[in-house]
């Protein structure tokens, strides 16, 4: 074990969880009316607490288990079962490198919860994001970064997928999850609505920014160069980013908004999340730049061309950032930077996924519907979730 190592992933755990709680509900409660703000953050807690015992009962075995096929752990590591404070994965504690993980099986889920926000009911938010978790995110996580078929010595050869901290893994997965429950759901019937605190979403932003550093920095499993270099890059391609952003909307519409300022760092995280720990500051400035303008018109794509009602842009942002950072570390290869990346595997890597991310998501959307509705009717959607699904509110109902 190595003591610096150790102490480093000890903050970086608590950074990720910091993420979604409160960072990740704040942004999105800000975003939402105020009859349903709390409706969002029920959504984003109780995500967090049901993710952490199905990561500790089955989650993280089938992840990282001992399983020899490529495709799943097998069940060997259920309930941490024969993991002791004196077990090792690496340098670390192997229970440290459980609940590192455990942090980004929290917010994965948590992730697609932009997508259904003020339409849909608790029941369905708890039983299809458990069934996602164990049976989309934690094949995926072995796939790629458990040391199944994706990874190195895979389908693709010595040089597998490269996903450092979770283009595909994370954002990939919630933004395709997020696009067909948007689809499946409908759109909402107040969708012109605006955001009722914007300095409620500026103040979760700022708190995922700062999250992110152990996102990205901790994914290293070292405190070392390569995680002051991925913390560095992270900082650089959501500063970009955010200015890009900012700088398109004033170009398009006369305005910047605090709303798209804070927006565009969410879509240069997401966007340098697969390749930080691959790329320098100037290759993070180029992501950065290109994400503030791609993930803004990927926005206008899905809204306006496609009608789909994500209603705060999961896909968009995240997985359309994931996904321009994952091809990007091909792209940088190809240009002589040793990212050891290739379109083959990248690519590959996104087909794979992407494919069996739609096709399970769609199943469990169907299928927990058969077990609990997915909507709420017509009154609880006009006069918001707070009060009627929990009882509780936030703010003058008139607001």
């Amino acid at each position: 074990m190595n003591g610096a190592d150790t102490a480093w992933i000890i903050v970086a755990t608590a950074l990720v969880l910091f993420m979604t709680l409160p960072g990740l509900a704040l942004f999105y409660g800000g975003l939402v009316r105020a009859r349903n703000v709390l409706s969002v953050f029920m959504q984003c807690y109780a995500i967090a607490c049901l993710m952490s015992i199905l990561w500790l009962a089955f989650g993280y075995t089938i992840a990282f288990g001992d399983g020899s096929t490529g495709y799943w752990g097998g069940l060997g590591k259920s309930f941490l079962n024969g993991v002791t404070a004196d077990s090792l994965s690496g340098t670390l504690p192997e229970v440290l490198f459980f609940a590192f993980q455990m942090t980004f099986a929290i917010i994965t889920p948590a992730l697609i919860v932009g997508a259904y926000v003020e339409r849909i009911r608790f029941g369905f938010v708890m039983l299809f994001s458990g069934l996602w978790m164990l049976l989309c995110y934690a094949p995926v996580v072995h796939w790629i970064w458990g040391g199944g078929f994706l990874a190195d010595g895979g389908i693709f050869g010595e040089t597998g997928v490269k996903d450092f901290a979770g283009g595909i893994v994370v954002h990939e997965t919630a933004g395709i999850a997020a696009l067909v429950i948007a689809v499946v759901l409908g759109p909402r019937r107040h969708r012109t609505t605006p955001p009722h605190a914007p300095w409620m979403v500026m103040i979760g932003a700022a708190m995922l920014w700062v999250g992110w550093f152990g996102f990205n920095g901790g994914s290293q499993l070292a405190a070392d160069g390569g995680a002051a270099m991925a913390l560095t890059v992270t900082h650089i391609s959501a500063a970009t980013a955010s200015l890009t952003w900012a700088l398109w909307e004033k170009i398009k519409y006369g305005k910047a908004s605090l709303v798209g300022l804070v927006t565009g760092t969410i879509a240069g995280l997401a966007s340098i999340t697969p390749a930080s720990g691959f790329v320098g500051p100037i290759e993070a400035l180029i992501i950065g730049a290109i994400a503030g303008v791609l993930c803004q018109e990927a926005v206008n794509v899905v809204r306006n061309t496609f009608k789909i009602d994500d209603t705060l842009d999961v896909f968009a942002v995240h997985g359309v950032g994931g996904i321009f950072g994952t091809i990007m570390i091909a792209v940088f290869a190809l240009f002589g930077f040793d990212t050891g990346g290739t379109f083959v595997a990248q690519f590959g890597g996104l087909l794979v996924v992407g494919v069996f991310t739609l096709v399970v998501s769609y199943i469990l959307v169907r299928v927990v519907a058969m077990f609990t509705p997915i909507r709420v009717d017509v009154e609880t959607e006009v006069n918001g979730l707070d009060l009627s699904a929990h009882g509780e509110r936030a703010y003058d109902m008139n607001s």
